[in-house]
């Protein structure tokens, strides 16, 4: 017949399974902060076309690059997707200032 497991034997096989195997537990993925893409959206709105394009195609990039994973490299596109997008809202302003001013000081 069958002899009786022993529970030093018992343990050590529950040990060394896949399920209470700590290294091959998958690790929480950071949440990333998806302000940028708010910011870049709202970039398109401002009279500076070139630099707002570039601001929102690098924010897709970061989505794009967070959603397959690379996590380190989705950080570093929101971050310059994010200087990009100030700098377009920057000159936005500034050309709507500039017509503001060269607008209402043309004598007519």
């Amino acid at each position: 017949m069958s002899e009786p497991v022993s529970n030093s034997v018992l343990k050590k096989s529950l040990d060394e399974s896949p399920e209470t195997d700590i290294e091959n537990e998958i690790q929480p993925q950071e949440e990333m902060s998806r302000k940028y893409i708010f910011l870049t959206i709202f970039s398109c709105f401002c009279p500076s076309h070139p630099i707002n394009i570039v601001a929102f195609v690098l924010s897709m990039m970061a989505l794009h690059s967070y959603n397959e994973g690379n996590i380190d490299g989705a950080k570093k596109l929101a971050h310059i997707a994010t200087l990009v997008a100030i700098a377009a809202i920057i000159v936005g302003l500034l050309i709507i200032a500039i017509s503001c001013i060269v607008h209402f000081s043309v004598q007519q």
